[in-house]
């Protein structure tokens, strides 16, 4: 791939994925400082996995057939971008809630307005991230080698929106938190803007005219998994994809119980959260070497058994807060050596005129679906097994998605076949890997 086409494409996803990190850490803190009960932070936090699961059935479908790729993502950030800085100043009239008390629920205009910016922020934005996939996958000569250095950006882009800020607020109160918080909106919505403005110079990625009842890419998309190789890897998306987001779910709290269990302070959690995009970064760059040499269905494997691993630790070694903070470098393996994995052989076995639907068919799982089954899984869950006292509870808790991954690497192990297709993309059934 030409030099100054590759670097487009990793500050691309540099800037695609800081925009999501500079709110997402923030946020989870924010609703229930500004005094929004438990029901209206389910309905904000909801607003994006929804979103994922629209996008495929429409914003994906524009982006295939009726608009160029880089139109599409410079109009989607301009709006979405907007959209996101306005949340910065909506003001609520409630007073701040403190930690662990219980908000009335009010439902009041300025609710609303924050709802409402938020949603459009997500239904605009979250389609994009496949979009900056498929204007990847594109220009790229060997998906399989070059994926994952511009991918890389992506992690790059939310270490630099996320570790700063979690530097700069470490031991400030509550209310500068709050105040802090706002301004993250902003920062947000002006990396959106600029993403608007340099989706323009990224390479041409012109629509891709369908006719007749396939011109709805994501059916035509979705046709195919009637592949029995695509349907396998479907539900192992899935299932990967409830235990992903469940970490996200479930870790915050415990980790910052491991540390503090260390003599550690607490406050360090997101850092050491953070320790895994660091290993995920290494782990892109070795990649495409691994694929070529293990082939698909070791690498998902493998990926998935990150998480059977990380999950292990937790359960059996809760104190001890060193090899918490070195499991976490396992982050790096789950996501690359599967996701990742999943985008590139999402580029290998779909036409090429469906395959940002194609993305956005996956997205709808690792994104939407997965992150809606994970919140309604594990936080029943987690108050079903955890008694607040010490690590009481953790253990049940987390042998729950070990036997979901296990469940996962037996289903690819015994039923994924992708014999037509190598790591390269090319139909050659002789020599593709297993």
């Amino acid at each position: 791939m030409n030099t100054g086409i590759r670097n487009k494409l990793f500050l691309m996803m540099i800037l695609e994925f800081f925009i999501w990190g500079a709110w997402l850490p923030l946020i989870f803190g924010y609703l229930p400082a500004m005094g929004l009960s438990e029901a209206e932070q389910k309905l904000i936090l909801s607003a994006f996995p929804v979103a994922a699961i629209i996008g495929m059935f429409f914003s994906n479908q524009f982006a295939d057939r009726n608009f160029a790729a880089e139109k599409f993502m410079a109009f989607s950030h301009l709006v979405g971008g907007l959209a996101i800085a306005g949340l910065a100043f909506v003001k609520f009239s409630r007073p701040v809630v403190e930690a662990g008390a219980v908000a009335p629920a009010l439902w009041d205009t300025s609710f609303w307005i924050f709802f409402a910016l938020m949603a459009l922020h997500c239904l605009l934005y979250v389609p994009t991230i496949s979009i900056a996939n498929s204007i990847a996958f594109s220009h790229m000569k060997s998906a399989d080698k070059e994926f994952g250095f511009v991918r890389m950006g992506g992690t790059v882009g939310w270490i630099l929106a996320a570790w700063p800020i979690a530097f700069i607020l470490h031991g400030k109160t509550a209310a500068a938190v709050v105040a802090a918080t706002g301004n993250i909106f902003l920062i947000s919505g002006v990396a959106s803007l600029i993403l608007a403005v340099f989706s323009l110079t990224l390479p041409h990625t012109p629509a891709n005219k369908g006719a007749g009842s396939d011109s709805l890419a994501w059916l035509k998309a979705g046709k195919l998994l009637a592949i029995p190789a695509i349907l396998v890897l479907f539900i192992a998306t899935f299932i990967d994809a409830i235990i992903h987001n469940g970490y996200f779910v479930m870790a915050g709290g415990f980790i910052g119980k491991s540390l503090t269990a260390s003599g550690i302070d607490p406050a360090w959690t997101t850092v050491v959260m953070s320790i895994g995009q660091v290993a995920e970064m290494l782990t892109m760059l070795i990649l495409g070497g691994v694929l070529a040499k293990f082939g698909w269905r070791a690498t998902l494997i493998v990926g998935i058994l990150g998480h059977t691993a990380r999950f292990l630790v937790f359960a059996f070694f809760p104190s001890a807060a060193p090899l918490i903070i070195v499991i976490q470098l396992l982050h790096g393996i789950c996501y690359a050596f599967f996701f990742a994995t999943v985008y590139i052989y999402i580029d290998a076995a779909f036409p090429k005129d469906i395959r940002t639907s194609a993305q956005g068919l996956f997205n709808f799982l690792i994104l939407g679906l997965g992150d809606l089954a994970a919140k309604w899984i594990f936080i029943p869950l987690s108050g079903k097994f955890l008694t607040g006292n010490g690590f009481e509870g953790y253990r049940e808790l987390f042998l729950v998605p070990v036997g979901m991954s296990l469940a996962a690497v037996v289903l690819l192990a015994l039923f994924f076949r992708p014999s037509a297709f190598g790591p390269s993309g090319n139909a050659t059934p002789a020599a593709a890997p297993h």
